[in-house]
């Protein structure tokens, strides 16, 4: 059998160490090389012409030795990535389980639509004039973002929700600093925010404050008051929280930041759960980024790129940064000063180019084709379906916040597992074995071994009851005492377990080549 370098134990039952293979496959399990395991780096799979010479600018920073690359095959290489993807757990796969991700279905219409001619070929240094219909379709996008949120003004050209974060936290400073009140420098943060809130304020010169987060898993507005001083710039609060749990006093947090002078950011990653229900614009919210990946169905991490408009309220829809779009005669790309109109105050630019085209077709061809009645119903349906998961489950395992409804997630804790010897790591390892990809870990930082599933709007309920069936099933085990259902865990996946404290102490950053394969028995 094939000794590959640097691999964990691969996966196999009793029969498969007992029966090992010469190439490490086991049938359609195909143990997967590395691509310099593959490919020879005296080969390439491309024939490109002789350069011409030309003088080095590199000086002593010219390359000495060989570079080291392999080359591989037209299908060599297909096959991998062809083999890699095969190995791999999407929401195409099956249930995905993770929390604050909101990982729902992206439809394939939106996918034919995206790559329509005019639509999947446009560039962005195209003239303005020939690109009258891709302006519009942006245009149509923002006024429904503006419709849905009940905020007046939005900016589309923010890459992702960060992104997005970085866009409205610069409006933020920008409408404090044309106010004449640029010593405001603190932001309020909750405990139990997203990690890149307070990153995002540091990031531009805030001072972060933490706001604890209460016994029902929420922010009181009592707490928000006792933080308000002078120099308080604004609040980043997320709504729903990332507890799962509605904000019930966001309309008072709001009156008193306001009050205060302050400003509302709202990170909108759990947008997913309101559209349609609750305008954030009527709860008091001055800006909020909206993840169309999570929101309007555009594809999530490793199938982006992403796009994270942000939506301003009056107090900052002066502040828009360029690029953005005017509708006159005909649809124009404000770009710079001279096209600004009367009132406007664009703090910057956020990036090249006005957006991601892709991300837009895409959310704009899945609002229109659920309407408005359909994306609330979605939403109706991403609260029923995680609520029928907390409700299936709660009698085995433990509720931090107490049996009270949630929204768009479900959150457990590890109380349940105490003095089982299961951690929450070994039970998400164990889900592994069953087909599913685990729920987020260890997140919100504020519930001790968390469990956040969020199952979105697009589960049936037959694929609910067999994931609740299942996590039935692994927590009835780990509460009788199978602890090593758990502890090896996974035993079926194409990779067990990592042991993660030797990977972080001894981590095998070089590649070197293999020994040669060894001969076939005799």
């Amino acid at each position: 059998m094939m000794n590959r370098q640097g691999r964990p134990t691969a996966a196999g039952d009793a029969s498969a160490q007992a029966h090992p293979t010469f190439t490490g496959n086991y049938g359609l399990e195909i143990e997967e090389p590395l691509l310099f395991e593959i490919g020879r780096a005296e080969t390439t799979g491309v024939d490109l012409p002789e350069p011409k010479a030309a003088k080095s600018r590199l000086g002593g920073l010219a390359r000495e030795g060989a570079i080291g690359l392999v080359g591989l095959s037209e299908p060599e290489t297909m096959r991998h990535y062809v083999r890699l993807s095969q190995k791999n757990f999407g929401i195409d796969t099956g249930l995905f389980s993770l929390g604050s991700c909101t990982m729902k279905h992206n439809p394939r219409l939106n996918e034919k639509m995206a790559r329509l001619p005019g639509l999947g070929d446009v560039h962005p240094l195209q003239p303005q004039s020939t690109v009258q219909g891709a302006l519009e379709l942006i245009d149509r996008l923002a006024h429904y973002l503006k419709e849905l949120t009940g905020m007046p003004a939005v900016a589309m050209s923010p890459k992702a929700g960060a992104h997005g974060e970085l866009c409205g936290m610069m409006a933020i400073k920008a409408a404090l600093e044309a106010r004449g009140e640029g010593h405001r420098k603190i932001v309020l943060v909750p405990e139990s925010a997203h990690g890149t809130n307070p990153a995002t304020a540091a990031l531009i010169g805030f001072e972060v404050k933490a706001v604890p987060a209460q016994a029902d898993g929420t922010v009181h507005v009592a707490d928000v008051k006792a933080a308000l001083t002078p120099e308080v710039a604004a609040i980043m609060l997320t709504n729903p929280n990332t507890c799962g749990i509605f904000e019930k006093e966001i309309v008072e947090i709001a009156a008193a930041i306001h009050e205060a002078g302050a400003y509302f950011y709202c990170d909108g990653a759990n947008f997913n759960a309101i559209v349609g229900k609750a305008r954030p614009g009527d709860l008091g919210v001055d800006a909020m980024h909206i993840n169309l990946h999570k929101t309007f169905s555009t594809p999530h991490g490793g199938g982006g790129p992403g796009a994270g408009p942000v939506v301003l309220s009056e107090r900052l829809a002066a502040f828009v940064p360029y690029p953005f779009v005017h509708v006159g005669e005909r649809f124009e790309l404000v770009e710079e000063a001279s096209g600004i109109a009367k009132g406007e105050q664009p703090f910057g630019r956020m990036t090249a180019f006005h957006g991601q085209m892709g991300m837009f077709v895409r959310a704009l061809a899945y609002m229109l084709s659920h309407g408005a009645d359909g994306m609330k119903q979605a939403s109706e349906d991403a609260v029923l379906n995680a609520n029928y998961i907390r409700a299936s489950l709660s009698d085995l395992m433990s509720l931090p916040f107490g049996d009270q409804p949630c929204m768009h997630e479900a959150l457990f804790d590890d109380t349940w597992l105490k003095d089982t010897g299961v951690t929450t790591l070994d039970f998400a390892k164990a889900m592994i074995d069953e087909g599913y990809h685990p729920m987020t870990m260890y997140f919100p930082l504020v519930v001790h071994g968390a469990m956040l599933i969020e199952p979105t709007e697009s589960e049936s309920k037959a694929s609910l009851d067999l994931f609740i069936a299942t996590l039935r099933d692994l927590a009835m085990s780990a509460v009788k005492g199978d602890v090593e259902r758990f502890k090896g865990a996974p035993y079926h996946a194409p990779r067990r377990r990592l042991d993660e404290t030797r990977a972080a102490r001894n981590p095998v950053l070089r590649w070197t080549p293999p020994a040669p394969y060894a001969e076939a028995a005799e």
